[in-house]
């Protein structure tokens, strides 16, 4: 039974508060203002225009754009940096406008075909890891959808439509689709393009066959690209990972704007978030996560943590880690595939609490202390001025000044070799395509 409209929309507002804690705004005015004016200009067209669709940039480098019940439709800085023109953001926009009109998300979410959801766990205990982490959440189990090739192509359809009858050059939304092909897919966490939208070359094909089908049927000429005032929206817009938000250098988490780091088991994979930083082992067998508490106290949040979790304690005792004061509880979690057993430690520093948890199956659990003990205990105050001082990347727009190939006009640009590919990916060519003076190409300084 499809959820009614009502259902739908309260479904997406619930979870829209869940996604943006998660994983964070990217906070641009200029630009939000920009992507927000694109996409009501289509929802206008849809077939739901009665919908009060909200447009939403996340902070994540993730390539992916996305949309869930009840109109919210996000697009993430990762591949707001990859787009190229207007015509291309209009496509990306009229794709997931398309899946909210065609209430994709909701006959999905009706069945309950949710996707594995994400640490990147392979074994038996990832639904239970997942779930401890609090990822298996209303809002981010819809990220975590995956459509069907029909339902991809039925979106693929309306956005061709109402790019077209916005009077944008749709044959661009194969373009960028093109560009996608020749990357390769996102890591973990933040789902990534290809993880939930089927790809292929036939798809680049029927895209294009779609706009030139429009376009006849319109019977005008004159589609707009407007590449230039694209380039102008995004000039400066961070590239990458955002070090102010964390990071990993030489086996150290550091986090410059909360000022305090701890050591990363070594081959362990870090995922962050504006909310939790997820360490998994390289068996994925096993978890570290870090998150803050809202609670005033160690001995609060450690309360408040086995009140919620039901927690049977094995083992709890007031410590301090490198001069702070701390909570350390050893505990074990009934879960779908047995039990888990967590040590948890609540660490008092610069007026938080700082929750970690290290959790794994408890017949496991021997095998991993040691490595848990060691990362959680290395945790203390950054003082060192290099790892504070960080700035992200940014992508910057140039002007090549006169006619050469594009790798000419790259290095041209101070481009080292080791990032022409990467860089002709960027900005959607060939390192043999002839470039036009006067030609702005995206760079990363």
């Amino acid at each position: 039974m499809l959820m009614s409209e009502a259902e739908e929309i309260s479904l997406g507002k619930e979870a829209d508060a869940q996604i943006v804690q998660q994983y964070g705004l990217y906070e641009d005015p200029r630009l939000q203002e920009y992507i927000t004016r694109i996409g009501q200009r289509m929802a206008k067209l849809s077939h739901r225009p009665h919908l009060q669709y909200q447009f939403k940039i996340m902070d994540s480098p993730i390539i992916n754009a996305f949309a869930i019940p009840g109109g919210y439709v996000y697009v993430t800085r990762g591949i707001l940096a990859y787009l190229n023109n207007e015509a291309e953001l209009a496509g990306v926009l009229g794709h997931e406008i398309g899946h909210v009109a065609a209430r994709h998300s909701a006959r999905q979410y009706s069945k309950a075909q949710l996707a594995a959801l994400g640490l990147g766990l392979g074994s038996v205990l990832s639904e239970d890891i997942a779930r401890f982490a609090n990822v298996a959440q209303t809002g981010l189990a819809l990220l975590f959808l995956k459509f069907s090739r029909d339902h991809e192509r039925e979106s693929d359809r309306l956005g061709v439509e109402y790019s077209t009858k916005a009077g944008y050059d749709a044959r661009e939304m194969a373009n960028f689709f093109a560009t996608l092909e020749r990357m390769h897919p996102s890591p973990t966490g933040l789902p990534g393009w290809f993880t939930t939208h089927p790809s292929s070359a036939e798809r680049v094909q029927n895209v294009r066959r779609l706009a030139e089908e429009w376009q006849a049927k319109m019977g005008r000429g004159g589609w707009t690209v407007n590449r230039d005032e694209y380039l102008d929206h995004i000039d400066g817009l961070i590239f990458g990972e955002d070090p102010r938000q964390g990071y990993v250098l030489e086996g150290v988490f550091y986090h410059p704007e909360l000022r305090f780091q701890f050591v990363v088991p070594s081959g362990w994979t870090v995922q962050n978030s504006p909310s939790q930083v997820q360490i998994v082992s390289p068996d994925e067998r096993a978890a570290i996560l870090l998150s803050l508490s809202s609670q005033p106290t160690p001995a609060a949040a450690a309360d408040e943590f086995v009140r919620q979790t039901k927690a049977v304690v094995v083992r709890a005792e007031n410590d301090r880690v490198n001069g702070l004061p701390a909570r350390m509880l050893v505990s074990d979690i009934a879960a779908q595939q047995g039990t888990l057993r967590v040590i948890s430690y609540f660490i008092h520093y610069g007026g938080n609490i700082y929750v970690f948890h290290g959790l794994t199956g408890k017949l496991q659990f021997g095998n991993y202390l040691a490595t848990f003990e060691s990362s959680i205990r290395s945790f203390r105050r950054l003082n060192d001025p290099a790892r504070i001082h960080v700035e992200p990347k940014r992508i910057r727009i140039r002007r090549v000044s006169r006619s050469m190939t594009l790798k000419q006009a790259l290095k041209s640009l101070g481009v080292p070799d080791d990032q022409l590919e990467d860089l002709a990916l960027l900005n959607g060519m060939e390192l043999t395509d002839q470039i036009t003076a006067g030609t702005r190409l995206k760079i990363v300084p």
